[in-house]
């Protein structure tokens, strides 16, 4: 059963510390006792909502230091099947943190924190005019991300509900959202099918396709943490903080909708 992170950010082949940028405590800061350095390994798609969380919950909990990782949930499962160090995993489906679960690395019981559904990307000004799954057709590249990660197992069922195939010679996969949609905004690709809080970071660099309900998927976003952590008490602030009202307002900010 899941119910409802830290990260440790990972760029350029290295690691970005939250407390690079976050180096001072606001008024609000509180008597928490959690202190010391905790690693959140999360879903590539929480990125910005993360970042600006880590903030806020930086000036709570001014002794903790966070560390993000970010990456394809189904990646981030496997870094820490292979002994990565993480105190938290927060992935963008429920699999893959019943897949940590079931191998009995997860500490408490998962989390839902937040929901999240697809749009289709599209260069701006939308160009080819696709206004919906079915016209992805008109296009010579679509970015889907790649099978294995739930942003591509969520496209592929509001594919298949939609009754679109897709040739695979016209697809390029990406290895997270925030690459799939990048192929759209570099130019790579005429379109992408990713979570509708990537379509809004990308901003005006590429035009939003809405896809209906009744061929959307909606993306349950699951929160743990992990029983290799050497510092539960601070993973466990960091999971009250993401379910607590300011976490929430936050993560609504970003784009992503309540549990």
């Amino acid at each position: 059963m899941l119910r409802r992170g830290v990260v440790c950010v990972v760029l350029a082949g290295g690691v970005l510390s939250a407390n690079a940028t976050i180096t001072h405590a606001s008024s609000r800061a509180t008597s928490s006792t959690a202190q010391g350095s905790i690693t959140v390994s999360a879903a590539a798609s929480l990125t910005d909502a993360f970042r600006a969380l880590a903030r806020e919950f930086r000036s709570e909990h001014p002794k903790v230091r966070l560390r993000f990782n970010f990456g394809s949930s189904s990646a981030l499962v496997s870094q820490i099947q292979a002994g990565a160090p993480a105190d938290v995993f927060a992935a963008a489906d429920t699999s893959s943190v019943d897949k940590l679960a079931a191998s009995g690395q997860v500490n408490k019981t998962p989390r839902i924190f937040a929901r999240n559904s697809l749009q289709i990307a599209v260069k701006p000004g939308n160009p080819l005019k696709i206004t919906s799954l079915v016209g992805l057709s008109k296009a010579r590249v679509v970015a889907l991300c790649a099978k294995t990660v739930p942003c591509g197992v969520y496209a592929a069922t509001a594919l298949q509900r939609a009754a679109v195939v897709l040739p695979e010679s016209n697809v390029s996969r990406g290895v997270d959202a925030k690459a799939t949609i990048g192929a759209v905004v570099n130019g790579d690709a005429d379109a992408a099918v990713v979570y509708a809080t990537d379509v809004r970071a990308a901003g005006r660099s590429v035009a939003s396709v809405t896809i209906p309900k009744a061929h959307n998927v909606t993306a349950m976003y699951a929160i743990a943490s992990l029983r290799e952590s050497k510092n539960a008490k601070a993973a466990q602030a960091f999971i009250d903080f993401v379910m607590s009202s300011v976490g929430q307002s936050t993560l609504v900010r970003f784009g992503f909708a309540r549990p």
